[in-house]
C-alpha cells in the first residue's frame, strides 16, 4: 500500500534522487523541489511503496505534473480529487495514459489533447550551429517586455489554441520580472527583434528551454537557427545539456531542433482543459 506524504526535508533528498533518475522528464518536478517557491512547494506530494522506496512524485497546482511509477498513480487520482480545477496534466507519455485511464470516467473531457511530444536535448558536443553573424543572440532588455510579451502570448496561442495572455497584468508582470532575472533570450537582427525563448526549470542535469518562437513574417530565412544555436552556445556555458519538448505534428520545429543537433530523450503528453 502505497504512503503519500508532502514534501519535507526528511523527504527531499530521497524525492530529488528519485526524480534524477529521468532528469529530462523530470526537470519541472526537481526544479519545485530545489527552486520553488514555499507555496509552490506545498503542492508536491511523494509516494512510497511498501518497502519505504519512492515510487512516484506528483505536483498539485493549476496543473498536475507527474513522475511515477503505475503502482502509485491510484493514490495520486485519489488525492487529485482534493484538486479539482487543473487546466492540464502532464508527464511521462505512457504515466499520463495511464493516469487518465483511472480518472477519465469521472473527469471533464479535455479540450485538447497533446498525445505525444518528443522530449529533446542537446549539449556542447552534440550542438551543431554555435554561432553565426548572421543574427545578435543576447537576453532581452527591460526595456523590450512589450515586444517580448506579445511574442509570448501568440507563441502561447498557437500552442494551446486560445487566445494569448498579453494585456494580462499577472502575465505582463511575470515578463518582466523573467526579463531582469536574465531569463528571456532574444536574437536581433539589424535592430529588430526576430526570435525569442526563454529559460524555464533546471536542475543540476538541464535547463530546459520553452517559449520558443520565431514571428511568422520572418520564417524560412534561417534566423531561427542563427538564433537558437548561438542562445544554445552560451548557456551551454553554464549547464550541462539544455532540453525541450516538442509536438510531434510539429514538423518545421522538429527539423529546425535536429538541425541544431537536438536528439530526442523521452516523450511527454500533455491533456489540457
Amino acid at each position: 500500500m502505497a504512503r503519500i506524504e508532502s514534501l519535507s526535508s526528511t523527504n527531499a533528498t530521497a524525492t530529488l534522487a528519485y526524480l534524477s533518475r529521468s532528469p529530462y522528464e523530470h526537470v519541472f518536478l526537481s526544479y519545485i523541489v530545489r527552486e520553488g517557491t514555499p507555496a509552490m512547494q506545498r503542492g508536491i506530494r511523494t509516494s512510497f511503496d511498501s518497502t519505504g522506496n519512492v515510487n512516484g512524485v506528483a505536483y498539485f497546482g493549476h496543473q498536475i505534473v507527474l513522475a511515477s511509477e503505475e503502482a502509485a498513480l491510484a493514490g495520486f487520482a485519489q488525492m487529485a480529487k482534493r484538486y479539482p480545477g487543473e487546466h492540464a496534466i502532464v508527464g511521462p507519455r505512457a504515466t499520463v495514459m495511464a493516469y487518465w485511464e483511472l480518472i477519465c470516467s469521472d473527469h471533464t473531457p479535455p479540450r485538447l489533447v497533446r498525445d505525444r511530444q518528443y522530449l529533446m536535448a542537446i549539449d556542447g558536443s552534440s550542438l551543431l550551429h554555435p554561432s553565426s553573424d548572421m543574427v545578435l543572440a543576447r537576453r532581452a532588455r527591460d526595456e523590450e517586455w512589450e515586444a517580448v510579451a506579445k511574442n509570448s502570448a501568440a507563441m502561447i496561442a498557437n500552442e494551446l489554441e486560445t487566445d494569448g495572455d498579453f494585456g494580462i497584468s499577472d502575465f505582463n508582470a511575470n515578463i518582466r520580472q523573467m526579463i531582469r532575472l536574465g531569463l528571456w533570450w532574444v536574437g536581433e537582427r539589424a535592430g529588430q527583434l526576430c526570435f525569442f525563448c526563454n529559460v524555464g526549470p533546471w536542475s543540476p542535469q538541464t535547463a530546459q528551454l520553452q517559449g520558443i518562437w520565431t514571428p511568422p513574417e520572418l520564417r524560412g530565412q534561417g534566423l531561427a537557427t542563427a538564433a537558437l544555436g548561438s542562445i544554445c552556445s552560451l548557456l551551454l556555458q553554464h549547464v550541462p545539456t539544455l532540453s525541450l519538448y516538442v509536438n510531434d505534428f510539429n514538423a518545421p520545429a522538429i527539423a529546425l531542433y535536429e538541425k541544431l543537433g537536438f536528439y530526442r530523450v523521452g516523450e511527454l503528453q500533455t491533456i489540457l482543459f
